[in-house]
Formats: C-alpha cells, sequence, structure tokens
C-alpha cells in the first residue's frame, strides 16, 4: 500500500530503530513509548488490522508471535504486554497490522 507508514518502514524508505528482520516481519522501537522497552512488530505484507487476519496471513501472524518470543528473551524481558489495537475507537492509528510490546514497567489494567 503507497501511502501506509508501516509499509514504507517495512520496505526501508522511512527510517526506523530497527530490533529485527526476516522476510515476512520486522520489529522497531516504537517513536513516543509508552514503557521503558516498547517495539513494535509489524508483517512486510499489508494487513490493515486483526479484524483483517484469514487463512491466507494467519502463519505470517503466528510467525511474528514466535519472533515477539525470541526478542522478548533477547531482550531479557520476563514480564512483557503485547497489545494490537483494532479500529479508531480502539486507539489505532496506523491502519496495518501491528504489535506492541510493552515492558520495564508496572502495566496496570485498565491501562494507563
Amino acid at each position: 500500500m503507497s501511502d501506509c507508514l508501516f509499509c514504507k518502514i517495512a520496505a526501508g524508505e522511512i527510517p526506523s530503530s530497527k530490533v529485527y528482520e526476516d522476510e515476512l516481519c520486522c520489529a522497531f522501537y516504537d517513536i513516543a513509548p509508552q514503557a521503558p522497552t516498547h517495539f513494535l512488530v509489524i508483517p512486510k505484507v499489508h494487513i490493515g488490522s486483526v479484524f483483517e487476519v484469514g487463512p491466507e496471513n494467519s502463519g505470517t501472524v503466528a510467525h511474528i508471535f514466535e519472533v515477539i518470543a525470541k526478542l522478548a528473551k533477547e531482550q531479557g524481558l520476563e514480564s512483557y504486554r503485547v497489545v494490537s489495537n483494532i479500529g479508531e475507537q480502539a486507539g489505532q492509528s496506523v491502519f496495518h497490522l501491528h504489535f506492541h510490546v510493552l515492558s520495564g514497567r508496572d502495566l496496570t489494567w485498565p491501562p494507563g
């Protein structure tokens, strides 16, 4: 998708502080972190949100969760939160599937 911010980051057209990259996904630090550790993991292919996950792309999503576990272990995260907002009312501001990984402080519920 040519006007998608995260598609441009995945393609290397916009710089980011990458944590990880492979053929299916990439991870990078959030530009407005909400915790001492806060990075995003996104698929390289455009998927609008969890709402668009289906048989044709669920393997990519499963891979992303494997990457999240790998990165958490590598960074020594023993306790962390994984969040994906779906839709404007839920706080989604970039309409490309992404998972926030947050750690390093008490994460209460509701979030705040």
